[in-house]
Order: C-alpha cells, then sequence, then structure tokens
C-alpha cells in the first residue's frame, strides 16, 4: 500500500514538473549585479496529495529578459545545471530582499515541495527520507535540471533539504539549525574547518576558498537625534494675539520616532584564507576598514500620526446618534437612539430653542449687550468662553476691524479635483476649528455648541446686512461642496439686500433734495434721467431662444415682498404716464440704461435703448437638482411642455418688460435685435426705385407657430425692472439657507466639513511639507492616488464611508512617509551649515533609504553619510556605558579615548548583531579524477540563532 502511494505521489510531481516545462537544462545568461534585488521573481504553486496529506508545490523563477536580435545557444551536453553555476557566481551575495534560499544559496530557480496550509509539520525522519526519495527519482525521471526542495521540521525553522541533477552531476543541499553557535565556529578559522572536512577533497594542497563576509550592526539608542517632535498644546493656540492666528494649520506628524532601528551591514565581498584573520583570539574584522557599507531603517509598526487621529476622530462625528438634550444635557434623555445629532443643530432660529447663549462674534466686538443665561441641568458650556471667543474671531476676523467693512476673501488655490473650498475661506476655516474643537475639547457637544454658535453669527449678519467674511463674490460655485454654496448664497441674500437699502436711502436722500416733487423715490434701480443703482450693472445680454431659466416658482402667486414698490403714490404716477382709458397718450419711457450702439426702433427714429434688467437668480446645486426633478415630472404631453416653457420664461419675460418699459412703441423684432442678434436675420435686396436697401426679419424657429417668445411677448406688461415681482428674493432664499444649515443631518453636515478637510490633507497640510515631498517618489504618487480617489467619492451625493476611510488611511499612509522623511533628515543633520558641499548627497541618500530596502554608503566609513553613522554608533556606546563623548576625534578604542566607570576602553560599535559568512570553492569529488565541482557554505551566526546551508556537489560519471 505504501508503495502504491508513493509511486503515485512521485507520478504526480512529474506531472507537475512537464506541465510547468522545467525538463532539462534551461541555460540562460549569468545574472547581472543586484538582480535578484531589483528583478521580478515569479512563483506558480499546484496542491497535490501524498494519500490524505496535502502538499505544495511551487516554482520560484527570476524573470531575465531574453537577449533581442540573438539566437538562444543550445546549452552543451555536459554542461553543468545553471543552479549549480550560480553557487559560484559573486554578483549578487547577501541580497536585502529575496526567498531565503536565495539568500543562502544564490539561485535563480528552484522548486519547493512544503506541507499544505493546515497540515502538519513533516518531522519523522523516515518521512524526511520518503520525500527526499521522491524527489530524487521525479528529477532522474523527468531529467529536469532545477534544484528542487522539501521544507522538514517546524515552518518557522525554515529548513530545507533537496537535490539538484545533471548530465553525471548531482548537487546536495543539506542544512543544520541551532539555538546556540557552538564555541568553536563562533568564528572563521572554525567554520573554514567544517567546510573542508565536508567537502572531503582529496587533493592536496586544497584549492583556494572564496571568502565574504557580512557583519550587521544594530543602532536603537539615537539618543541626542531622538525624535523631537511633540504632541502640540492647543491651550497655546490661544495664547497668541485676538483672532487665532494658528488656527489655520492642523498638527502634522507622528508623536513618536517613525524610524526605530537602523541596520548597518559592513561586508568584506572578496576574500581569500589566509588574507584575514578571524579567530577566538583575534580578529582583522573591523568594521571601519570594511571595503563596503550599506544601510537599511526598520520603520516603528503604525506610528501614532496626528493629522491622521484628527482625520479619524472628526470622521466619528457622522456616525453620532444622541439627541440634543443628550448632547447638551438639557433635560432628561429620551428616546435614546432615534434622533441623531442633527437634533443638536436645528430650529436654532427660534428663540426658545436656544439651550446655550447667543453669541455673535459680531455684536461681542461692537456693542456690549448684557447676555441672558438659562437654567439648565449643565450649569457649565462645553467651550469656555476664552475658547469660543477666539475660534470665532479666527473665524470672523473682520469683527475685530469694522463690521461695515466686509471685503471677501478670494479663493486662493481651488483645486478643481476635490469638491471641498477654497483654501482660506469660511468653509475651510470652521473644518479647522470643528475639527481641533472635537479633539481638544469636548468631542461632540463641543461641536454642537459651536455649531450654534456659528447659525446664530449667520443670522446676526443677516438681520444686520453684514456680508459673511472668507466666501468670494458672486453666485455659489457649483464645483466647491453643498456648505460652501448654502455660505455663498446667503452672502448672495445679503449683497442683494444692502444695495436694495442702501438704494432706498439714496432715493430718500434725493426726495429731500427735491422738495417740489410729490413722487417718493421707493428704489435705486433707475431715475428719469438715466441714474443706475447697484443692482443694474448688466450692460445686455445675448442668448438663444432656449435660454435657462433661473427661477420660474415666483410666477405662481406665492406670497412675495414688494420692497420696490411700497408706495401707492409711485402705482398712481406710474399709470398717469402709461396712458388714459380711451386716450393716445404715449407711455413714458422708464429703466433705461444707455443707447445700444447707434440702433432705432424699427417703427420710430427713436435710438434703442438697452433696459435696467434684474439680476438672474443665482443657483445651488440641490435647488438646480430639485427644480430638474419638477420639470422632468411634467412628462413630455402638449400640457407638460407649455407648462414647462412658462417656467422657463420667467427670466425672459421679465426682460422684455424692462425692455418694452425702456423703449415704448417697440415690437418683438427690436427685442431680438438686442437679446439674441442672432436671431434677427438682415439681407441686401432691390426696392422698388432698384436701390439697394437691407431688411431684416426674424429667424424661421422665431416663426414657429406657438413660439414661447411670442407668448411671452404677446403677455410682457410694459414695467421697469425695480416695478417688477423679484426673480431672486433674497428674503426667503436666506431663510431656505439657514433652514438647511439648521435642519442639516449628520451624514451631509460632517461630509460637508469633510470635504474641506479632504481638501486640506492631500494639498495643504502635505503639499506644505515640500521639504520632505520633493525628494520622495512615492509620496508624489501617493498624494496624487489620494487625490483622485478623493474626488471620485467626494463628488458622489452619498459616497461610500468604506471607501472615505480608505482615504483617510491612505493620507496617514502618506503623513508617516513624510514623517520618518524628516526623521532621517533630522539624524543625518540634513538643513545645517556644516554639512556644505554634502547635503546633496545626503538627501539624495535619505531618499533612497526610504524607498529602497538597502542602501549602499558611498565611501564605506570615510565618507559624508558614513561618517555620520558613525558617529551616531559611537554617541550610542557611550550613552549605553557611561562614558562621555570626545566632541574632538568623534572615536573610540584608543588610547586616548575616555573611560567609562570600569576603565575599559569603549568600542565604537556593539557586538554585531548578526554575522553572514559565505564560502566557495571548485574542486573535484569524491575521486581526485572526478570533475571539479562547486561548493558552497553559508553560515548565519545571531545570537539565538546559528544555521549552515551547504551546497556539495558531486562526480557521478563512475559511482
Amino acid at each position: 500500500m505504501i508503495t502504491m502511494l508513493f509511486a503515485r505521489f512521485v507520478s504526480r510531481v512529474e506531472e507537475v514538473l512537464n506541465d510547468w516545462k522545467l525538463i532539462g537544462n534551461n541555460s540562460s545568461k549569468p545574472p547581472e549585479k543586484g538582480e535578484y534585488t531589483s528583478g521580478t521573481w515569479e512563483e506558480k504553486t499546484q496542491d497535490i496529495n501524498f494519500a490524505d496529506f496535502k502538499f505544495s508545490v511551487t516554482h520560484h523563477c527570476l524573470k531575465q529578459e531574453s537577449e533581442e536580435g540573438e539566437g538562444k545557444e543550445e546549452p552543451e551536453e555536459d554542461a553543468f545545471p545553471t543552479a549549480m553555476q550560480d553557487l559560484l557566481c559573486m554578483n549578487n551575495d547577501f541580497p536585502p530582499r529575496a526567498h531565503c534560499l536565495v539568500r543562502w544559496y544564490g539561485m535563480r530557480e528552484f522548486v519547493v515541495i512544503s506541507p499544505g496550509a493546515n497540515c502538519e509539520a513533516v518531522i519523522s525522519e523516515s518521512k524526511c527520507n520518503l520525500l527526499l526519495s521522491s524527489i530524487s527519482i521525479s528529477l532522474a525521471n523527468t531529467g529536469c535540471q532545477v534544484p528542487m526542495f522539501v521544507q522538514i521540521q517546524q515552518k518557522w525553522r525554515r529548513m530545507y533539504h533537496g537535490e539538484c541533477q545533471g548530465l553525471g552531476v548531482r548537487t546536495d543541499f543539506e542544512m543544520v539549525h541551532l539555538r546556540k553557535v557552538p564555541s568553536q565556529y563562533n568564528h572563521l578559522s572554525g567554520l573554514l574547518d567544517i567546510f573542508k572536512s565536508k567537502i572531503g577533497c582529496p587533493l592536496t594542497p586544497l584549492p583556494p576558498i572564496n571568502i565574504a563576509i557580512r557583519f550587521t550592526y544594530v543602532l536603537q539608542d539615537w539618543q541626542q537625534y531622538s525624535w523631537p517632535q511633540q504632541p502640540p498644546d492647543f491651550d497655546a493656540l490661544l495664547g497668541g494675539e485676538v483672532g487665532g492666528v494658528e488656527f489655520g494649520k492642523l498638527p502634522f506628524g507622528a508623536c513618536e520616532d517613525p524610524i526605530s532601528e537602523l541596520h548597518l551591514a559592513t561586508t568584506w565581498p572578496h576574500l581569500t584564507e589566509g588574507i584575514v584573520v578571524d579567530n577566538d583570539v583575534y580578529s582583522d574584522l573591523d568594521p571601519l576598514q570594511a571595503p563596503h557599507w550599506s544601510v537599511r531603517v526598520r520603520k516603528a509598526d503604525s506610528p501614532t500620526c496626528l493629522l491622521g487621529d484628527f482625520l479619524t476622530e472628526f470622521f466619528k462625528l457622522c456616525s453620532k446618534k444622541e439627541s440634543t438634550e443628550e448632547i447638551l444635557g438639557r433635560g432628561p434623555v429620551e428616546d435614546e437612539g432615534k434622533d441623531d445629532i442633527s437634533h443638536a443643530l436645528s430650529k436654532l432660529t427660534e428663540p426658545t430653542a436656544v439651550p446655550i447663549p447667543k453669541l455673535s462674534v459680531s455684536n461681542m466686538v461692537h456693542s456690549a449687550r448684557k447676555r441672558i443665561r438659562r437654567h439648565r441641568r449643565v450649569d457649565e458650556s462645553p467651550l469656555s468662553n476664552d475658547v469660543l471667543n477666539s475660534i470665532l474671531l479666527y473665524l470672523f476676523p473682520d469683527a475685530a476691524i469694522d463690521k461695515s467693512s466686509s471685503e471677501n476673501s478670494e479663493s486662493k488655490n481651488l483645486y478643481n479635483q476635490l469638491k471641498s473650498a477654497p483654501s482660506d475661506s469660511l468653509t475651510y476655516r470652521l473644518a479647522l476649528c470643528v475639527c481641533l474643537v472635537n479633539f481638544y475639547h469636548g468631542g461632540v457637544r463641543a461641536v454642537a455648541h459651536l455649531w450654534q454658535e456659528f447659525v446664530l453669527e449667520m443670522r446676526y449678519r443677516w438681520e444686520n446686512n453684514y456680508l459673511v467674511y472668507g466666501l468670494a463674490s458672486g453666485s455659489p460655485d457649483l464645483r466647491c461642496c453643498l456648505l460652501h454654496q448654502k455660505l455663498q448664497m446667503l452672502n448672495c441674500c445679503i449683497e442683494r439686500k444692502r444695495a436694495r437699502d442702501d438704494g432706498r436711502k439714496t432715493a430718500e436722500g434725493g426726495k429731500e433734495r427735491e422738495r417740489g416733487r410729490e413722487r417718493k423715490v421707493s428704489g435705486a434701480t433707475g431715475t428719469e434721467n438715466g441714474r443706475l443703482g447697484p443692482e443694474s450693472a448688466e450692460m445686455g445680454r445675448e442668448v438663444s431662444p432656449g435660454k435657462s431659466w433661473d427661477s420660474w416658482s415666483d410666477s405662481e402667486g406665492e406670497d412675495e415682498f414688494f420692497e420696490c414698490l411700497s408706495d401707492t403714490e409711485e402705482m398712481k404716477e406710474a399709470g398717469s404716464t402709461d396712458g388714459e382709458k380711451g386716450g393716445a397718450k404715449v407711455a413714458k419711457p422708464d429703466g433705461r440704461l444707455h443707447p445700444h450702439g447707434k440702433l432705432t426702433l424699427l417703427n420710430s427714429q427713436e435710438p434703442l435703448y438697452i433696459p435696467v434688467t434684474q439680476e438672474p437668480a443665482p443657483m445651488t446645486e440641490d435647488l438646480l437638482e430639485e427644480q430638474s426633478e419638477v420639470l422632468a415630472k411634467l412628462g413630455t404631453s402638449a400640457e407638460g411642455a407649455h407648462l414647462r416653457a412658462r417656467m422657463q420664461s420667467a427670466c425672459l419675460l421679465s426682460d422684455m418688460e424692462s425692455f418694452k418699459a425702456a423703449n415704448p412703441g417697440c415690437t418683438l423684432e427690436d427685442f431680438v435685435r438686442w437679446y439674441s442678434p442672432r436671431d434677427y436675420v438682415e439681407e441686401e435686396v432691390v426696392d422698388e426705385n432698384g436701390d439697394t436697401v437691407v431688411r431684416g426679419d426674424l429667424s424661421a424657429r422665431m416663426k414657429i407657430p406657438g413660439n414661447m417668445w411670442m407668448e411671452a411677448w404677446a403677455t410682457a406688461k410694459t414695467t421697469p425692472a425695480r416695478r417688477q415681482r423679484r426673480l431672486f428674493d433674497d428674503t426667503k432664499e436666506a431663510e431656505k439657507v439657514l433652514s438647511f444649515k439648521n435642519c442639516i443631518g449628520p451624514v451631509a453636515r460632517s461630509l460637508s466639513l469633510y470635504l474641506s478637510l479632504s481638501h486640506i490633507s492631500p494639498t495643504s497640510s502635505l503639499l506644505s511639507h515640500t521639504e520632505s515631498v520633493e525628494d520622495i517618489l512615492s509620496v508624489r504618487k501617493a498624494i496624487q492616488q489620494a487625490t483622485s480617489h478623493a474626488s471620485k467619492l467626494l463628488r458622489h451625493p452619498s459616497p461610500d464611508y468604506k471607501k472615505l476611510e480608505d482615504v483617510i488611511t491612505q493620507l496617514i499612509a502618506v503623513e508617516t512617509v513624510i514623517a520618518r522623511s524628516r526623521s532621517l533628515k533630522a539624524k543625518f543633520g540634513i538643513g545645517k551649515a556644516e554639512q556644505g558641499d554634502n547635503a546633496e548627497d545626503l538627501e539624495r541618500f535619505v531618499s533612497s533609504l526610504l524607498e529602497e530596502p538597502e542602501v549602499s554608503v558611498i565611501g564605506a566609513g570615510r565618507g559624508p553619510a558614513g561618517s555620520i553613522i558613525h558617529k551616531l554608533f559611537v554617541s550610542a556606546q557611550r550613552a549605553a556605558l557611561l562614558a562621555p563623548l570626545d566632541e574632538d576625534t568623534g572615536r573610540g578604542g584608543g588610547a586616548d579615548d575616555k573611560k567609562p566607570m570600569g576603565g575599559a576602553s569603549v568600542p565604537d560599535f556593539p557586538p554585531p548583531a548578526g554575522r553572514e559568512i559565505l564560502l566557495r570553492t571548485c574542486v573535484p569529488r569524491p575521486a581526485p579524477y572526478s570533475k571539479a565541482l562547486p561548493q558552497r557554505l553559508f553560515c548565519v551566526l545571531m545570537r539565538e540563532d546559528f544555521r549552515l546551508a551547504g551546497a556539495f556537489s558531486s562526480d557521478t560519471s563512475f559511482f
């Protein structure tokens, strides 16, 4: 039974080797220097069974590009297998990133048979011999010259035995693993004795043995080069001048040193026996004399990063579900879990609903209004007055200067990729403050408190006509987040209200100056002599007949605020100028801006005047979406299409009425000549007298029956803009904005602010650290990927929370890399004047440490980087042995060195943490007349690990 199972197992192994085409000797060019580290390794895995025991067969191979233009040479019949040639190759000794078998044996291709994931290790000697026999038979039957290994013992021990067969040659791979280093083999001399006895070469004298040695030293105690960054003190940020000037930055960097260890590898690559002495009495292996140094750093696992913590904690606000009472401590907690954080921010415009006294920074600075406090279950507010006042002054610095001067800060760097908010805008500042308050000053309760004060400040500014500081002028920018758009909309309402109020004051002043005039001036948009107010800035328009609408709800008979027509006397005067019943009196022109070039009306020689028109209504994306849904619900019927056209023609109708008021006796053709010149076609014709004249007419689409323009013209009244129903009702729209900010849910509000934080993180906070970003390729790529990822997510109305967390994870990874760069630059003194001409080389060296697994030190111990590394070790040694540092020499171990308390000299370097010794030769085995074949022994000596990995080749032609 065992024999049958063994035969099946061998047959299955042979099938796998044939499927992978590992038959014969596939010779290739020798590997280039460093190719084992920089090259691409490929793996293929196949599962096979021995009875009910599962094994995994894995093929490891270095992918090498074949030379183009050259035919592949056939290997010689008696050529050694490629693996045996690799045993002697010196181009890739001690590769820093490779499979352990590659490091120990230097092979570029091999096959490993190991127990399956859930199978026990192969420990018994009989099973090990059975596996070794099976691979030996499989290699012989298939002619495969790729070495094959079996993994035995526990997996953590990494014990592999194997075999490689060629034509008349064979290499046996053997291994020894102990927990302690035997004293007689704790140096080069003892290891040479093992190697010589194992190969048993019959020749005398023995051919020279090639030796490569690598000692690794570990630096853990950085001493004065330790990580200097401390966690920020939020209270200290409030100790500066009024306005909280330090609020503009989020903390950045790691709280602990992100570099835990530095590993220095000193290498002697090409030695022969007799050149170097290393025994139990004396050693020539001084690390300062090593011809080659290389360094790698060990990075701390998940160091605490400040910006990452802030973003993570802030993002948790989205999942809070506490009610107002539960957050602010006003009354008993009821219906737990039913309300969310939005209730803490709702109904703030109602005086009875405000649990915290109103604190307007504008009112606080410009008046000493007494604050009325109400009795609450919690006596103290979540935010102290000092902190709250500093935050509000940071958000609204104009209040500390002059409330009437409301210069809006322009957007400096609006990144179109991220749907966030411009840098230094109010939304940007609010996101910063909420993040800081959430992290340092009470979490969600403090956030609810700050949000209430912010909404109260918005209402105060609306009621008192103070523009909101930190917002660009103009209509809402649809590239920004919805919260930023709403704030811009509120500013638009305030601007319209201020312009209207200022115009009223100007008109009333004119009334006082012209006491003989009975007409009461109620607006500032136009007068008989053509004077214009602030709302009459538009000089003319040119749009197609399908001009998009700006507001249609105002034409549906809803309650309106007719503030521009507040006196019946003006209505009477307007009626008298429009003509009497049955009379022929011509209407008096009103609301003129200026003549439109040299154009005259078609039915008279009067100049054609551009009218004063209403400003288009600004829109936010949620209103656009809402109105699009309403229009879509009208359907495609004739009635629906007609109603849709009416809704879209509100602005067109207003402009027609203004045009009729400014140009009495005008026609639709006159209006089209100004509004859409392309729809008035002119051509030269010959009249009855034979003269060439220019005649014009409406375009074909303007003559379509039932044309919206014709219907609108027929229904348009002669009404100047100042006496029309407002297309944009700033009072109603402002209340909508304030209601939006009061009733916004936790997801929408938190995400709106998170948009700004997403803007802050990959751009401001990270890109501002140019000294770390410019020379780190991985950081630049990571920022681009995070920005691209965030831009796709944040443009969705309901982004995936899990994916947003992934963006935060990306940003934390970038922050960690930058913190590591800072740490290394501080340790290597980059930026200090004494570095001089070496600064650029050191910067490249530090950047390479972050990107590569191991970096060569130019000049070894005598180069710029090597000298700094040497001083780091000397400093650590002095500190460990309580010896003062000799600043002049920076070296130890000499006769003039300082002595510690014990009196012994202090070595510059600690004992090596690991020693690797590689022995190679080529000798005939087993007889003097056998072929000279490669022999190799790789030795690893550590404090609690001793390993010998040998590859011993034999000539099997006559044995």
